[in-house]
């Protein structure tokens, strides 16, 4: 029966039947070939349950074959034909959910299977498989066996993600799992990733309605109908994911082939994890409910090939009978069997008895009896794999212990003698992700775990993603230094998921490195790398090395710091890629020695791998173990926002730029801890140079993060204003600075205010200066960050730990001080090399600058030569090529950039410079053409084009003022919503123009008229230009005009049409309306919400942009253009001819070493951990985690509360045994008073039956 579904499926529908058109070619059914007659059935039945008009010619032709077999046997009497039932199931008045399904032969490969259900089913790889045996046929499930199987058995299940195995009928236990699965998959949240998996494996004859499965071609879905749903049948249950409905050629007969003992079996060889990442195989548990005694040779089997068994006592027939057996005779003696020499222990004759006194006490029915005693032996025998558990006394919310305990029980018997005991406990706990089992089973400190117990735990955690039991394993023992070699973490990035972007992009790189041509940085990252990654070099993720990383973190922090891992790989000392990836290349050929190698900043590594991955519960612990805690959460919040850039998938881009807030709010916190702490060391910690983080600094790495919030800190903007100002006090006016500016003597008067030098005391002693309150006094900068007025001496002396006079942290000694220099330069320098300062007079200047060109546009420009040009354009030449000689200076002598390309990048990156750039090429190319006659007018208009570029400049320069700043921003915020508004404009002015221009004129052809009543003139409509006498006849038009076609094509006015104008004037109506009312307050709303959204954030904005305006006046020489250029000879001397080194390239970066970085670095870690411990105790105040601590504790009491029940017990049973003894006693002493004579007054006393004990492994 085929469904083809409804609507839009039968794309999808063609999809599963193409992917699993190959099932009948591999997979198989049994038919019945041989019939062999049913006594009992007067011969119209087969052995097999088939009727005989149900059987071939075949089957019923071989009469001789037919006469000689007493018993139907499946592998003899049955044959193979391709399956004819497979696909996907769909439950008729159920639910949408389809279910798989597929008919088997009883000896089809495990293997096969296995990889049909996790590969092409999707079903995700078990962490634990537990297959229930018993509880089949329609008798009654215990109550209590119910709350077992749904409170402790689906809700274990759940917490670890595990696969549960039963018939998957409508029946006995099947149907309770089927709807425990139901319930919780309902309640469980829609993001749970360890799902319950319900598989079905049901004999195939057996299936009610299993016609309505069949179909040669595959069914998808089939529908199945599924009579009376309320009473217990053998129809396929409905909340099951798949089914396997296994075929021995036999019809109606329940009956045990071996095929899912076969499964199981092959499961427990398989590895959990990842791709099978973990460090355990996969665990499988067999559970036993009630049972027939036929269970009793699966329970045999089962247990020789080492399976472990849970055993519910209580819930009838096999199972209590087992439970019986083992705790009753667990202290029976077994003798040395006298009949075998081989040495083998054998059962005692009194053990045998008594296990087939038992057999006769649960099994009364039961004739083969001798069978079943011998089985029970041999179950008997492999006790130790058998767990015992009495649900009807204990609670089911600890099923999950139970499990656990029976596993490592029975892996404790198979563990080698040099592995720890408790390693087995501790592997599944980490598969299972149950760190609280871990805490309170293992980690309670009666263990001593070595660094080997835990290495493979480690491992196995950080590749599935399990950060609470990296903590743990951190926490007790595990040395991330002896754990992290370089060679370990190439392994953790070949573990990396496929489909990710981090994968697109090590596949990339790795291309790259064998060879291959790899296609360029584009943001469809899934089609351009991954045709290029399988395609030509599918498969080898394990020759990824610590180079594709590098290059991986190079293209996404960019500029910002240097490479990542060169100096293990030795190619420090390498700028060049193409000589970087030959020199790599050949590393990674040879012996890779380095890989044996600790791995130098290895929380560091680790919190990179990990936020490569977008993993943040796992990223935020490596970042509270990593030092520079405020630099490492910028770094990660680079690092996601440039991956979220590259990421396709709507919802991983949103989690990646949501984990980048989360860690620029870190770093804003963590800063503004270290701010109220000390602030002069914060003001150290922003303009520290790295080691870890490639040589960058907070602000650098705050800038390329895009950190706005982080830069919108009062302690960065305090920071930044010192810089400003120099050693000049804020407070200074600016009339005074112009003044000073144009008359520079008056800098050594007390006209401009200077901060004092050398005043150590006056932080510690609290006094406020006249600079302002607290944070704007004098010593604060004094005391970290350098003086201007010694930038010489910080050029010249700067290169060891420390700047000179200030760049040290509060309280460590300066070892070293430039000479004292006289008042007259030390004023002059302080006034002169302040940004502030330099900005002012680049200010002025580029007024004057404006100011030229406008006259020599408007009253200087002379015709070319030999006419021209004026003394006064030559001088703006002049002008122009300081500014150039600025912008080439800015672009190739900064930085820290060593190649070209990546200084060219670097400077592109800046609208304004782009401005600049635009304003340049313009200027030159307006000159080149003024020179020439034929070109003059030309080279006019570009240049006076030029000079509304060069004018527009100056908003970057007003960016700085506190109040145009913000409002600057939201003007850019605007613009952008102008293109939107002039796309609908266009939109409604090419409709009216065109068609206003048809109606009002049959026939023109001059192109310049049309354009300029097409689009012109209705664009002056808007404001009002609106030529009545043109558009309405009515009116009397002056404009002499012809009929004349001829005349109308050499250029003469073309007379209006008249029929139409009615509809000219209707039109005009309807596009005023459109364009003025609706168009135009569209327009303002749209700059209404903006200007609302953007200025609460101006600030922030505009605080965030302050930096680069800072940057490049802190890096500028004090004089400004044309003077400029004096400026820039003096530079050219000095680094050039006298090779002094500069430290302006380097942005106020200060490099500490030895106990000074040291001691930063301990005092950030400490305002680190006072910040999370403030967190910790806010959040234990919350609500939601006291309702949390209240429901553990409640469960604390309820576990002491079963605990003293089950004590109850036992002093029950042991007054039941003293009572018994006392009697006993008594009835001894009474027999012997009354002599061997007389008969006893009385029969002995009997035991009472005593209260079982909780629970008991055996």
């Amino acid at each position: 029966m085929r469904d083809t579904g409804e609507g839009g499926g039968e794309n999808k529908i063609g999809k599963s039947e193409k992917d699993q058109s190959w099932i009948p070619k591999i997979i198989k059914k049994r038919v019945c070939t041989t019939f062999v007659e049913d006594s009992l059935s007067n011969g119209a039945r087969c052995q097999c349950g088939g009727a005989r008009d149900d059987h071939g010619s075949v089957a019923l032709g071989d009469y001789f074959s037919t006469a000689i077999v007493n018993r139907w046997v499946s592998a003899q009497h049955s044959s193979e034909h391709p399956t004819d039932a497979f696909g996907e199931l769909q439950f008729a008045g159920a639910s949408k959910r389809h279910s798989y399904y597929l008919r088997l032969s009883w000896d089809t490969q495990a293997s096969m299977v296995y990889t049909l259900m996790t590969a092409h089913w999707g079903l995700s790889a078990p962490n634990l498989v537990v297959s229930i045996v018993g509880g089949e046929g329609r008798t009654k499930v215990k109550t209590w066996v119910r709350e077992v199987l749904r409170q402790g058995l689906v809700k274990a299940s759940q917490s670890t993600g595990a696969w549960i195995l039963t018939a998957g009928l409508r029946e006995g236990v099947g149907r309770c799992v089927g709807e425990a699965v139901r319930d919780h998959a309902t309640a469980a949240s829609s993001v749970s990733l360890n799902k319950v998996v319900a598989l079905g494996i049901a004999p195939w004859g057996f299936v009610h309605n299993r016609e309505q499965l069949v179909n040669p071609q595959g069914s998808f879905p089939a529908k199945y109908y599924v009579q009376n749903t309320s009473r217990d049948s053998c129809c396929l249950d409905n909340n099951y994911q798949a089914f396997l409905l296994v075929d021995d050629g036999s019809v109606e007969r329940r009956h045990e082939t071996g095929f899912r003992a076969k499964l199981e079996d092959y499961i427990s060889h398989q590895r959990t994890g990842i791709w099978g990442s973990g460090s355990i195989d996969i665990p499988v548990l067999c559970m036993l409910i009630s049972g027939e005694a036929s269970k009793l040779e699966r329970v045999d089997l089962s247990l020789k090939t080492s399976m472990p068994w849970l055993v519910l006592a209580g819930s009838g027939g096999l199972a209590d009978f087992l439970s019986d057996v083992l705790e009753n005779l667990s202290s029976a003696p077994t003798a040395q069997s006298s009949s075998e020499g081989d040495g083998e222990a054998g059962p005692s004759v009194d053990l045998k008895d008594r296990v087939a006194e038992r057999v006769k006490k649960h099994f009364p029915s039961e004739a083969e009896t001798e069978k079943l005693v011998e089985r029970a032996l041999s179950i008997y025998q492999n006790r130790h794999l058998i767990t015992i558990y009495h649900g009807e006394q204990e609670s089911p919310n600890e099923f999950d212990t139970v499990l656990l305990k029976a596993l490592v029980g029975a892996s404790k018997h198979r563990a080698s003698v040099d592995d720890s005991p408790y390693n087995e406990e501790l592997k599944l706990a980490v598969t299972w992700n149950r760190v609280d089992i871990a805490k309170s089973e293992l980690f309670n400190g009666d263990i001593q775990w070595r660094y080997e117990d835990l290495e493979d735990s480690m491992t196995d955690a950080l590749v599935n993603d399990k950060p609470q039991f990296v903590r743990l394993f951190t926490e007790n023992g595990l040395n991330i230094l002896d754990y992290l070699t370089y060679g370990r973490l190439e392994n953790l990035y070949r573990s990396v998921a496929d489909g990710t972007v981090l994968y697109y992009l090590l596949q990339r790189h790795l291309v790259e490195r064998l060879g291959y041509a790899a296609p360029a940085p584009t943001l469809n990252l899934q089609d351009s790398t991954k045709g290029a990654a399988e395609n030509v070099y599918s498969g080898r993720v394990t020759d990824i090395s610590l180079f594709e990383v590098a290059r991986v973190l190079e293209l996404l922090m960019g500029d910002v710091c240097q490479p990542f891992y060169y100096e293990a790989l030795g190619l420090e000392q390498i700028s060049s890629k193409r000589r970087a990836l030959r020199r790599a290349s050949k590393v990674l050929r040879g012996d890779c020695l380095y890989r044996d190698k600790r791995c130098l900043f290895p929380w560091a590594s680790l919190f990179i791998w990990s936020v490569l991955q977008n993993r943040s519960e796992m990223s935020t612990f490596f970042w509270e173990m990593a030092g520079e805690s405020v630099l490492s959460a910028l770094s990660g919040c680079k690092i996601l926002r440039e991956m979220s850039k590259l990421e396709a998938e709507a919802e991983t881009k949103l989690s990646m730029k949501e984990l980048a807030q989360r860690f620029e709010n870190l770093a804003h916190d963590v800063f503004s801890s270290c701010y109220r702490s000390d602030e002069s060391r914060s003001f150290t910690l922003l303009i520290r140079k790295s080691p870890v983080w490639g040589g960058t600094t907070c602000l650098q790495m705050g800038m390329g993060a895009d950190a706005r919030l982080f830069f919108s800190h009062d302690g960065v903007q305090s920071l930044m204003s010192q810089i400003w100002w120099g050693d000049m006090k804020r407070s200074t006016e600016v009339w005074k600075l112009l003044l000073a500016f144009f008359c520079p003597f008056l800098c050594y008067t007390n006209l401009i205010p200077f901060r004092k030098q050398n005043d150590p005391h006056q932080e510690d002693e609290g006094k406020p200066s006249d600079d302002g309150p607290g944070r704007d006094s004098d010593s604060l900068y004094g005391a970290t960050i350098f003086s201007f007025s010694d930038i010489k001496h910080i050029e010249a002396d700067t290169q060891g730990s420390h700047t000179p006079r200030t760049a040290t942290i509060k309280g460590i000694p300066q070892t070293r001080r430039p000479p004292k220099r006289p008042f007259i330069v030390s004023r002059w320098r302080q006034f002169w090399f302040a940004p502030v300062t330099a900005f002012l007079g680049n200010v002025i200047m580029y007024f004057l600058f404006l100011l030229l060109f406008s006259y020599v546009l408007l009253v200087d420009f002379l015709p070319p030569p030999p006419a021209g040009p004026a003394i006064t354009e030559y001088v703006l030449y002049f002008w122009v090529f300081t500014i150039v000689c600025e912008e080439f200076r800015e672009t190739f002598f900064l930085g820290t950039m060593k190649t070209l390309r990546q200084k060219i990048r670097v400077y592109i990156q800046d609208v304004w410079n782009k401005c600049d750039l635009v304003a340049i090429v313009l200027f030159i190319v307006g000159v080149i053409l003024r020179m020439f006659d034929w070109s003059y007018e030309l080279g006019r208009d570009i240049l006076c084009v030029d000079y509304m570029v060069f004018t527009l400049r100056l908003i970057h320069i007003f960016a700085i003022h506190r109040q145009m700043g913000p409002k600057i921003i939201i003007v850019g915020k605007m613009m952008k919503d102008i293109f939107f508004f002039l796309f609908f404009l266009m939109v409604w002015l090419m409709a009216y123009g065109v068609a206003n221009q048809a109606l009002l004129y049959s026939y023109d052809p001059s192109l310049e008229r049309i354009f300029r009543r097409v689009f012109y003139r209705p664009y002056l409509h808007i404001f009002g230009q609106i030529p009545v006498e043109e558009m309405d006849v009515g009116k009397a038009w002056d404009m002499p005009c012809t009929h004349n076609v001829t005349l109308i094509e050499m250029g003469e006015e073309p007379c209006r049409t008249t029929s139409s104008n009615w509809l000219v004037v209707i039109l005009l109506i309807v596009y005023l309306l459109v364009t003025n009312i609706l168009l135009i307050n569209l327009l303002i709303a749209m700059f209404s919400h903006t200007f609302s959204e953007v200025q609460g954030n101006s600030d922030i904005y505009w605080k965030f942009q302050r930096y680069n305006l800072i940057v490049q006046y802190h890096s500028r020489p004090s004089l400004a253009p044309p003077f400029i250029i004096l400026s820039h000879i003096n530079l050219f001397i000095k680094r050039v001819i006298r090779r002094v080194p500069s430290i302006k390239i380097y942005h106020f970066v200060l490099q500490l070493k030895g106990k000074a970085a040291n001691r930063l670095m301990t005092w950030e870690t400490i305002q680190k951990e006072d910040f999370l411990t403030a967190q910790n105790k806010i959040q234990k105040s919350s609500d939601s985690e006291r309702l949390k601590q209240m429901s553990v504790k409640v469960d604390g009491v309820l576990k002491h509360m079963s605990e003293g029940r089950d004590f109850d017990h036992r002093l029950r049973a042991l007054e039941n045994e003293m009572e018994y003894c006392s009697s006993a006693l008594s009835w001894i002493v009474d027999t012997l008073a009354q002599g061997s004579t007389f008969k006893p007054p009385r029969p002995p006393p009997t035991t009472r039956e005593a209260f079982p004990s909780s629970s008991h492994t055996t």
